[in-house]
């Protein structure tokens, strides 16, 4: 997904374990207009899904959301996120193990961290879970697309997502 033009939509960037089944999630969404799946956060220049499972890229597997708030608002995303996953596994989701599997909300402007802080604030007061969340408040920072063959994956191959949407 480019960057540029996004005059009438605006990014959001989340990682909640296998990007499969948080782009299944999120393609669901009314306002959600585009969903890319891939690689980010991490130090190592274009990075493949091989160089990402090793560990020592730094990477999380991420989706790169494309929006219109005029439809669904970057807080309802974020309540999205927190349900779709258990965000107080250090990397770890489900049988997925590895810093590429962290929980992590990559903010795009102040106004999205602001928001990431508050929703996480929230979340651990809510006691969905005994622990509180560990995911990463960071910047976004440089986006690599994965390789074809994990876009739209579970549409392409007609696999159910292993993540689910709990209740609010």
């Amino acid at each position: 997904m480019s960057e540029k033009d996004t005059s009438t939509y605006e990014l959001a960037t989340f990682a909640a374990g296998c990007f499969w089944g948080v782009e299944s999630i999120f393609k669901q969404v009314k306002g959600v207009t585009e969903t890319t799946v891939g690689y980010t956060g991490g130090t190592y220049p274009n990075p493949t899904y091989r160089d990402v499972c090793t560990g020592i890229t730094g990477h999380a597997e991420a989706v790169l959301i494309k929006y219109d708030p005029k439809v669904v608002s970057y807080e309802e995303l974020l309540s999205i996120f927190w349900r779709a996953h258990n965000p107080t596994t250090p990397n770890q989701q489900g049988p997925d193990v590895g810093t590429q599997y962290r929980s992590a909300i990559f903010c795009h402007n102040e106004a999205q961290r602001m928001a990431a802080e508050k929703s996480k604030e929230e979340f651990d007061r809510s006691g969905v879970y005994t622990n509180k969340a560990v995911t990463q408040i960071v910047p976004a920072s440089t986006f690599y697309d994965a390789e074809d063959y994990h876009q739209d994956y579970f549409e392409k191959h007609g696999g159910r997502s292993c993540h689910f949407l709990r209740a609010k």
